[in-house]
């Protein structure tokens, strides 16, 4: 029988991304730069979007909605870090932990769903293009919305609910900066047989599920395209694709990557240099790649810089 139990555990150890004293100024000043910039992006294209009547269109709808997802995926693991290293207190709670693993998969889970959704809206937007406005109509993205939130609330329930199950020595060391589900399930002293089940079959449906979604959109996009005649056509049509094609690219690169390490390395540092990419890069780097390929968002952007009241306050 297990002796142990969830209720003697007060906290874990954030072990970070290095021991060494003298780095610790230098991964706090990047880190704190990374987080800015993508607090700071993401929110200017949220901005941008919603000040612009141009704007209020299926697409950037989602976009704004990726962007606050972006924001909060950053905001559940960077800031605690921060914490850690100005205090140079490395502690967490318990309930910290879980409650920062639960948001961490909610925002992760998000990011995935939202981008099959924006597929499939290139994929109405090219290959039907006069119905596009009847079809992704207004309560239509509402209700994809939603629907990506419940199913990302579900999922990330499920996993807390399997860890709470899983008990914990007194005193666990994480080699990552943050609670991570996959190390915690291996650090638990219970038997984590059933948890490491659910972890792969949910990755699977929630890894696989979405991006035969994506592939689906992009292959039916792909066969509209080739039946323009004009060259120029050919181009404007893909080039509406171009952002999202880079930030789907980027994102399941650097998920696959994250999920290689874990399964197949031994190394806990290297799973931690491959999170970074995946949870601090990849969202810091979204909003540049939608709004420097994008005539309309540095359109939008511009007019946001220069409103009528802030002229007035200049002159």
């Amino acid at each position: 029988m297990e002796t142990s139990n969830n209720t003697q555990v007060s906290g874990f150890l954030l072990l970070g991304l290095s021991k060494e004293p003298k780095l610790q100024p230098f991964i706090f000043g990047l880190f704190l730069s990374m987080y800015l910039v993508t607090v700071f992006g993401n929110l200017i294209i949220i901005l941008a979007v919603s000040s612009d009547h141009h704007l209020h269109t299926p697409m950037y709808f989602f976009l704004s909605n990726l962007s606050f997802v972006d924001i909060c995926f950053t905001s559940t693991t960077i800031p605690k870090m921060l914490w850690n290293i100005q205090t140079q207190r490395k502690v967490i709670t318990y309930e910290g932990c879980i409650t920062q693993m639960y948001f961490y998969v909610l925002f992760a889970g998000l990011d995935d769903i939202l981008l099959s959704v924006m597929s499939y809206d290139r994929y109405v937007a090219i290959c039907h293009p006069l119905h596009y406005m009847v079809i992704m109509s207004s309560q239509l993205c509402g209700l994809l919305v939603l629907i990506s939130w419940l199913i990302s609330v579900l999922y990330s329930l499920l996993h807390s609910l399997m860890v709470l199950r899983l008990s914990f020595h007194p005193s666990v060391q994480i080699p990552h900066f943050f609670c991570e589900l996959n190390q915690m399930v291996q650090l638990a002293s219970s038997d984590n047989f059933l948890n490491n089940i659910v972890i792969y079959f949910a990755a699977a449906l929630m890894g696989v599920g979405p991006f035969t979604g994506i592939l689906y959109s992009y292959s039916k996009i792909v066969s509209c395209i080739s039946k323009i005649s004009s060259a120029q056509g050919k181009y404007k049509a893909f080039s509406t694709c171009v952002s999202h094609l880079l930030v789907v690219s980027l994102f399941y690169f650097t998920a696959l990557g994250v999920y290689l390490s874990s399964t197949a390395s031994h190394s806990s540092h290297t799973s931690t240099i491959v999170s970074v990419m995946y949870t601090v890069v990849t969202p810091m780097l979204n909003p540049f790649i939608y709004s420097l390929r994008n005539k309309e968002i540095k359109g939008a952007l511009k007019s946001l810089y220069l409103t009528p009241s802030i002229k007035d306050q200049l002159y």
